[in-house]
């Protein structure tokens, strides 16, 4: 199954686009989550401002659906400033990032989605804008080339990625700060997605929000995502009344478990027991035998079924846990004793 295609990616689809602009916080204070970030970009945004000079260079990290863009969003508004949005994929020609560098007004904000994804080349024309504020662009080649040094307006780049260790070790160092976003808690969760129905215009007691909190995966875009499912199924069969047996009976039509686990993330738990009693397995045999590309399987699937305990990794392959038998209903036995199910 393509990663757009499941109901818990934590990827932004493309029908969400304007639904997630008009979902965010504007300002810290809105904000729910990440308490030690929020911490201490409030002091360090407000000491800039009382400075009068733009921010430091900040780099936002962790996994898809956390909330990245939309701090770099709030840095901004907190700061006064104007935010210009790209991505490292985007960037396909030097020209293109210098083309905005020195388009950029005094304290603009620069945010660059996926830059662990931007080429070296491009990458390197970064190091003096982010340390001088400064352009050097080669005027023709040979021996006759020529280096010109252009100056640009101060201005705060803010880099998100979702793998840090491919962030070369030069364009790390010259963020002021780095921070790592975690995985959010289930009463962050509940506030989150009370917040969302609000703004939604649909009323949700504590009860129905910790259920589908529950099964969002810690992931307020996943929340997101299943708060309108779950709106719609109550609109159509339930008058539009979110009370806990209506969405429990739409998350249960939904195919999502009490842990946040869809079809998918079973089959793979599945095949695991069934095919390979338990594991271990190398990852390129599980994924032939699930029909399912690797990368998809270690970058998409496996991150999730890992954190919850569901799977690990050994230097012989794959096993599924204890915690995964217990899981789908199964009797945990050590080695070749362990059951399957039929997939």
């Amino acid at each position: 199954m393509e990663e757009e295609e499941r109901l818990i990616s934590p990827e932004t689809q493309p029908a969400e686009l304007g639904f997630d602009v008009s979902l965010r916080p504007k300002t810290l204070d809105e904000f729910i989550g990440q308490p030690k970030i929020k911490e201490n970009l409030a002091i360090f945004l407000e000491a800039a401002k009382g400075r009068n000079e733009p921010c430091e260079h900040v780099m936002l990290y962790g996994p898809p659906g956390l909330g990245k863009t939309t701090l770099a969003h709030v840095i901004a508004n907190e700061m006064g400033a104007t935010v210009k949005v790209t991505s490292g994929p985007a960037l396909e020609r030097v020209g293109d990032l210098a083309a905005i560098l020195t388009n950029l007004e005094e304290g603009d904000v620069l945010f660059i989605d996926e830059i662990h994804r931007m080429n070296r080349s491009i990458e390197e024309v970064l190091y003096p804008a982010m340390e001088d504020f400064a352009l050097d662009i080669v005027i023709g080649k040979g021996p006759t080339a020529r280096t010109l040094r252009l100056d640009l307006k101060r201005f705060t780049l803010i880099g998100a990625t979702t793998k840090f260790s491919l962030i070369s070790g030069p364009l790390r160092d010259r963020f002021g700060s780095v921070f790592h976003l975690d995985f959010y808690g289930h009463d962050e969760m509940a506030q989150i997605i009370r917040r969302t129905a609000r703004l939604l215009d649909v009323p949700i007691e504590d009860g129905p929000a910790r259920l589908i909190a529950s099964r969002a995966r810690r992931t307020p875009r996943i929340a997101n995502r299943l708060l309108k499912r779950v709106r719609d199924f109550a609109q159509v069969r339930s008058s539009g009344i979110l009370d806990m047996t209506t969405v429990d009976r739409a998350l249960t039509g939904l195919e999502i478990d009490p842990l946040g686990l869809d079809e998918t993330d079973r089959r793979v738990l599945l095949a695991l027991m069934n095919k390979f009693n338990g594991g271990p397995v190398g990852l390129t045999t599980l994924a032939a035998s699930l029909n399912e590309e690797v990368a998809t399987l270690e970058d998409v699937i496996e991150p999730f079924l890992l954190q919850e305990g569901l799977l690990n990794r050994t230097p012989r392959g794959r096993m599924a846990t204890e915690a995964a038998y217990r899981h789908l209903g199964l009797e945990y036995a050590e080695g070749d004793k362990q059951p399957g199910l039929e997939i």
